[in-house]
């Protein structure tokens, strides 16, 4: 089964679909600075926490190569600089944070070494990221797989963690491909995923261009499927996991989580060991991205808020480690306790 990739490595830039177009169009954007990278990283033109952080790393690649200075100390000041722009980004998801810190760690430990060096072991690492997460999406798919034994598959997603958001197959939904390779009949219901659509534009998209069957709600009619339709589990993706399982994902995870726990439904949190961060001890000290307003009170071009009315917008929420099934990861299924 083919999957759609987000970027494309391509030595001298990245090739990024920009997902702020689809599903109207299929634009892939050439991004060979580091600046660009940026850019696109915070317009949400590539997202997902696993591919934001691919994303970055080739970004800090792109941003190496153009620093003029021969001199380490000088290169790697740059260096640093460009990193701290790359990061700011987007604070909540972690992978872009890891992601940036394993090249930098390869420069601090190369001082001895020259520019030329230094730069070839940095795309090196970052193209092993980039692989690796193609891999680690492979090992979620067939674990979380195995969690379902009956013939036909009902499932419930939020947002977009599928090939659209990683560097492989996607977190979430690489279970829903790995299922349908098995033979198994899957059925996806998405919710819209509001203020951005990511369900609507992303994951509807995705699921219907690998074939996969699919049904399109409103976030607020989860509900009412979850207590009239035979739904098996909801699964969803994450941004940063703390210490304790309380876990970042997109706006409304937390209801989602909250609906499971009163239809006894199993909620299950999708997530490479990237998007653990073992630094952080609780939910409460995760930083939560707040967006612009206009997200909320406009729909492209047309506006349905009133001008001048207060809005309140954070890009994600926090769910309690007590509300989550299990984590479905690349080194197996990690069930409560979680601390």
């Amino acid at each position: 089964m083919e999957y759609v990739k987000s970027l494309q490595w391509r030595r001298t830039y990245v090739e990024l679909l920009d997902q702020t177009l689809l599903p109207e169009k299929e634009v892939y954007l050439k991004i060979d600075d580091a600046a660009s990278m940026a850019g696109a990283i915070k317009r949400l033109a590539v997202r997902g926490a696993p591919a934001i952080g691919i994303a970055a790393a080739y970004g800090l690649v792109l941003g190496a190569k153009n620093i003029p200075a021969k001199n380490f100390n000088t290169f790697n000041r740059e260096l640093k600089k460009i990193a701290r722009q790359l990061i700011a980004t987007r604070p909540t998801a972690v992978n872009l944070n890891w992601a940036i810190q394993q090249l930098l760690n390869i420069a601090n430990g190369s001082k001895n070494k020259s520019i030329e060096q230094i730069l070839s072991a940095l795309e090196a690492r970052a193209g092993q990221i980039h692989q690796e997460d193609k891999i680690l999406c492979k090992k979620i798919g067939n674990f979380g797989a195995n969690l379902f034994n009956t013939n036909n598959v009902n499932l419930l997603t939020h947002c977009n963690a599928g090939a659209l958001a990683t560097g492989g197959q996607g977190t979430a939904l690489s279970m829903i491909y790995e299922l349908s390779r098995r033979g198994k009949t899957v059925h996806v219901f998405t919710d819209e995923t509001r203020p951005l659509l990511q369900g609507a534009r992303l994951t509807a998209w995705e699921l219907q261009k690998a074939g996969i069957p699919i049904t399109l709600i409103c976030d607020n009619m989860a509900a009412v499927v979850l207590q009239k339709k035979k739904i098996d589990a909801i699964i969803v993706g994450a941004d940063r996991i703390a210490t304790n399982g309380d876990t970042a994902n997109k706006i409304g995870t937390f209801n989602l989580a909250l609906l499971a726990k009163t239809f006894n439904i199993p909620f299950y949190v999708a997530a490479p060991y990237s998007t653990f961060d073992l630094t952080t001890k609780s939910g409460d000290l995760i930083p939560i991205e707040e967006r612009n307003s206009d997200e909320i009170a406009q729909i492209g071009n047309r506006r349905f808020a009133p001008e001048g009315i207060d809005i309140y917008n954070p890009a994600f929420d926090i769910t309690p480690n007590k509300l989550i099934t299990a984590f479905i990861t690349d080194r197996g299924i990690l069930k409560p306790p979680f601390s």
